[in-house]
């Protein structure tokens, strides 16, 4: 999708339609219909993506609205580092996105030594998603 980062200008009033006319309404629609937000990225220098982080700082146009939804919510992440510190940061900016928009944590997925996709596919990490997503 073409998403702009926010420019913070607050025309919104943190409930409004964006000024940027890309591709975040059609996120904000969807997501405001759906029942749960899956946060999937690879750990990219021990942060969600860019990508991701940009759609996630967008949501300050829909905030209220977001908060009442009351949506589940998981994470599921890569990184070819297996340092026992390798998601700290990331596991706690998700905490904190959890806590802030009110979301209901059903579960993370912390794939550390998967830095190709044919070391993931090898790992345990799949049937984790996998069971994940089986027991929502």
């Amino acid at each position: 999708m073409d998403l702009h980062p926010c420019i913070g200008c607050v025309r919104c009033g943190y409930e409004g339609p964006c000024v940027q006319k890309d591709g975040m309404e059609t996120v904000r629609q969807k997501l405001l219909a759906s029942d749960m937000v899956v946060f999937a990225t690879p750990l990219y220098y021990y942060g969600m993506s860019a990508q991701l982080k940009t759609a996630v700082d967008r949501f300050c146009a829909f905030n209220s609205s977001l908060n009442r939804r009351h949506l589940k919510s998981a994470l599921l992440t890569v990184a070819w580092n297996s340092d026992d510190w390798t998601f700290d940061a990331l596991t706690a900016h998700y905490k904190t996105l959890v806590r802030y928009i009110g979301l209901e944590d059903k579960g993370m997925v912390l794939g550390c030594g998967c830095g190709t996709p044919a070391m993931t596919k090898r790992s345990k990490y799949p049937e984790e998603a996998y069971m994940l997503g089986k027991n929502l």
